[in-house]
């Protein structure tokens, strides 16, 4: 078992800070309050709110790199350092330290295992072989890996862990693994700023994935473009235009995170990210364009727990919610 360096609990789980290979990495281990109240929902989000039974559904959230060199300019990873990938023995090891802090569930309906805490996932090839193994690695837990990248511009092996993960998608995982593209803005100049240049402009996104669909096809699960709102454009006829289709793609609209970062950039969600109203207009602009959405609303609790995307406890921040700080036995 890996080595933990830290852990901290706080109201939806637990964040594990464990020794890799290159240097410490972050590990999440969280409940989930559900669908019925996080998607969707016309009422606010509160905190204190009872989370699911861990055998209905876990996610376990890994690091993929120690560290960031994509430079989002809403992101706390960057200030750990420049991205070095984890090997393949520490990407399944996280899964096994945040699977161990609840040895009495024996089963789960849904594990869900996001490559997505600390660093850009397309970058480390470890990730495809990680989630092969994750398929059977647990008896009776029913494992669901999703992606998230923001499509880096320099890498040259960005199509083929596309493809490499379509088939971990599609066949594996009979269409129930997930990919996460983090799009955020419609408008090339904002995507230039919060991306720090670093990645693809839309029309090479879609070029990409729609080369990787027209080879491997889509099974299950639609590609997700994911949406941060924070004041940017969000252009569904451009979408369209770019050729983001709604058969091959839904869009999730989510809070942009209370990062340390974020907060020094002057980027935020406006008005109270626990209700829908934030979303709306958004929303129902692009379902008028044909998309399927989704409206992710976050609890106080989540985002200031330090538990959500662009969080680092490794980059000094600690979380502003009630938390516990337990003993780490030597």
């Amino acid at each position: 078992m890996m080595p933990v360096i830290k852990h901290i609990s706080v109201p939806t789980g637990d964040i594990l800070i464990v020794q890799g290979q290159r240097g410490p990495l972050e590990v999440l281990s969280l409940g989930d309050y559900g669908a019925a109240v996080n998607l969707n929902q016309n009422s606010p989000v509160p905190n204190g709110l009872p989370l699911l039974p861990l055998e209905e559904k876990w996610v376990i959230t890994i690091s993929t790199q120690r560290g960031c060199s994509m430079g989002c300019t809403f992101c706390d990873v960057p200030k750990v350092g420049p991205g070095r990938n984890a090997s393949l023995e520490d990407l399944l090891g996280q899964v096994d330290v945040g699977r161990s802090l609840h040895p009495e569930v024996v089963a789960t309906k849904r594990l869900n295992i996001h490559f997505a805490r600390m660093g850009e996932p397309s970058w480390n090839p470890n990730v495809i072989f990680a989630a092969m193994a994750l398929k059977h690695r647990y008896p009776g837990f029913h494992v669901h890996p999703v992606v998230s990248t923001m499509m880096p511009r320099r890498n040259d092996d960005l199509e083929r862990f596309l493809d490499d993960w379509m088939i971990v998608k599609n066949d594996i995982f009979e269409g129930e693994a997930g990919l996460q593209l983090s799009i955020n803005s419609t408008s090339t100049k904002e995507r230039d700023e919060m991306f720090s240049g670093n990645a693809l402009p839309l029309s090479e996104v879609a070029r990409v994935t729609n080369l990787v669909l027209r080879e491997r096809g889509l099974r299950g699960r639609k590609i997700t473009l994911n949406f941060a709102v924070a004041g940017y454009e969000i252009d569904p006829s451009w979408l369209r235009g770019m050729g983001f289709h709604p058969d091959h793609y839904i869009i999730k609209l989510t809070p942009m995170h209370k990062t340390a970062a974020a907060l020094a950039n002057g980027i935020e969600t406006a008005g109270d990210y626990t209700t829908v109203h934030p979303y709306q207009h958004h929303a129902e602009a692009l379902r008028a364009a044909g998309y399927d959405v989704l409206v992710f609303i976050a609890s106080q609790d989540e985002d200031l727990g330090r538990i959500t995307c662009g969080n680092a406890i490794l980059s000094g921040t600690m979380p502003i919610t009630a938390h516990s700080i337990h003993e780490v036995k030597p």
